[in-house]
């Protein structure tokens, strides 16, 4: 092993012992979590939401315990793989040890811990983006076409992951046309690799013929309740805030790939930044979509600043280097992570709002950031419907049926009464068993539509009352209410069939 190879080894631990100290312990897993979980129970090739790779993972974490050493693991595990790719990609681009070290403290103190807290798509994306840019620069570099199918590879894995990886190829193929390396696509085995891209996708693309293009559905649902809040101005401002220390790395490497000749055949680079940037600014997208764009140009920056540094007074700017990405960061360390409690971060408003932390989707401020509030009320929320679900099942099967996602993975997780909530929401509406004939429902209802449940619900049942709600004052779910319904007067299970058929023929 090279010897600096164990400076970053050093790296690699020390991500790992960050990723595992930077959640609170008063904090629990995140909502979107429990979905990616929960998929682990119904193995598919593809979801309303996203395709299936992280299934995959779900089902390694569910046969290996399913504890939260194991949710944290795999998301922080990328992580240090993306940092190992930087390093390999600066030593492709002929870069020394300070270049190395420059590039892997840009990603290691980068918004990539806070991705990589949880376990989402985005860290294995992130990971996968830089892959596929490694792969163009090894195959101009070397000429060997078998990086052109490894490029494949990556990107059909990728697109089985998250569809959001389509974006690099978007903003790549009109980049390597306005440049000289266009002749790739002079290459027969350009057109094969594609082929191969589209078998390893065919699956998912077969799962979304077959379930009439959900994607299209889910796209549309973003479009209109979450991207219509997204501030172009603010999504610039995040793009700057995600690799704050070293934004002079990136703006030095945007300035290479124009001007500095050993980077001239990768002049495509910079004009693929620039279209891709502008199409997720044109869709409104959320600003971490873009964050796979970024750890390529933070390697050709380290690399260039690193030849500028080499000699003469230059050479004393490298520590200097070094230490902007540490310090820059270290604000951030305090208010970007859940490692202060609900109660510290209320009584500190202001130091959030300057980085624009407490706006959520709704396009409104709250006490807590959206990501850290929606860590909060799914114990109390599971163990409240454990409770009644022990006690109404006593007299008849009971459904417990949700309003959105985040309830119903969360009680799926959490619940020591054996509970199977299920939901319309999202990917739970494939998912709905009505093999039991059901007698009493506990209905879990988002708190703005609560009041409304009993007037609409009462009737059909023997008994109906508000049981309980989440009480925690910091929860994004404060307020969801618990409803007990007993003694069904109507055919719950007809009524529910009706309801899924009526949603699936809307998509079509």
């Amino acid at each position: 092993m090279k010897k600096d190879y164990w400076i970053l080894l050093l790296f690699i631990i020390a991500k790992f012992a960050l990723q595992y100290s930077l959640i609170s312990p008063e904090y629990e897993l995140h909502r979107d979590e429990y979905l990616h979980l929960d998929q682990a129970n119904h193995l598919a090739w593809g979801y309303l939401s996203v395709p299936p790779v992280n299934s995959w993972l779900a089902w390694m974490i569910k046969m290996l315990g399913n504890s939260i050493f194991w949710v944290k693991f795999f998301p922080a595990l990328f992580g240090a793989l993306t940092i190992a790719l930087i390093w390999k990609t600066v030593e492709e681009l002929n870069g020394g040890l300070f270049a190395k070290i420059l590039a892997s403290l840009g990603i290691l103190f980068s918004v990539l811990l806070r991705v990589n807290m949880l376990f989402q798509p985005t860290s294995l994306e992130i990971f996968l983006w830089l892959f596929l840019y490694y792969t163009l620069i090894k195959y101009f570099n070397s000429g060997k076409v078998k990086w052109i199918y490894i490029g494949a590879v990556i990107f059909g894995i990728g697109i089985l992951n998250k569809y959001n990886i389509a974006f690099s190829l978007l903003g790549l193929t009109p980049a390597l046309l306005l440049t000289e390396q266009r002749k790739i696509f002079m290459q027969s085995h350009v057109y094969w690799a594609a082929l191969l891209v589209l078998i390893i996708i065919f699956p998912n693309l077969l799962w979304q013929y077959q379930n009439h293009f959900p994607v299209i559905h889910h796209m549309k649902e973003l479009s209109e309740k979450q991207l219509v809040h997204v501030d172009r101005m603010g999504f610039m401002k995040s793009q700057i805030l995600f690799f704050i220390g070293v934004a002079f790395v990136m703006i030095a490497g945007w300035g290479a790939l124009l001007l500095y000749k050993p980077f001239e055949k990768f002049r495509f680079f910079f004009w693929s930044y620039i279209i891709t940037i502008t199409l997720f600014l044109f869709f409104k997208a959320k600003d971490y979509y873009a964050i796979g764009l970024y750890p390529v140009y933070i390697a050709f920056g380290s690399v260039f600043l690193g030849h500028l540094f080499e000699k003469g007074w230059k050479r004393f700017l490298k520590p200097v280097a070094v230490l902007i990405p540490i310090l820059l960061f270290l604000p951030l360390y305090n208010v970007a992570f859940p490692n202060k409690s609900p109660q510290y971060i209320e009584s500190h408003q202001d130091r959030y709002k300057k980085f624009g932390l407490l706006r959520w989707e709704d396009g409104k401020d709250h006490p807590l950031p959206q990501d850290f509030a929606d860590m909060k009320g799914w114990k109390e929320l599971a163990q409240k419907v454990d409770k009644e679900y022990s006690r109404l099942s006593k007299s008849g099967n009971t459904m417990v049926l949700c309003d959105n996602y985040g309830q119903t993975g969360a009680i799926n997780y959490y619940s020591k009464a054996g509970v199977v909530a299920m939901s319309f929401h999202a990917d739970y509406i494939n998912w709905i068993d009505l093999s039991k004939k059901y007698k009493n429902v506990i209905r879990v209802k988002d708190a703005p539509e609560a009041g409304k449940e009993l007037q609409e619900s009462g009737s059909f049942f023997e008994v109906a009352k508000l049981y309980d709600s989440i009480a925690n004052p910091y929860a994004r779910e404060r307020g969801t209410a618990i409803f007990s319904l007993q003694g069904a007067k109507i055919d719950i299970n007809k009524r529910i069939q009706d309801e899924i058929d009526e949603t699936k023929n809307e998509w079509k």
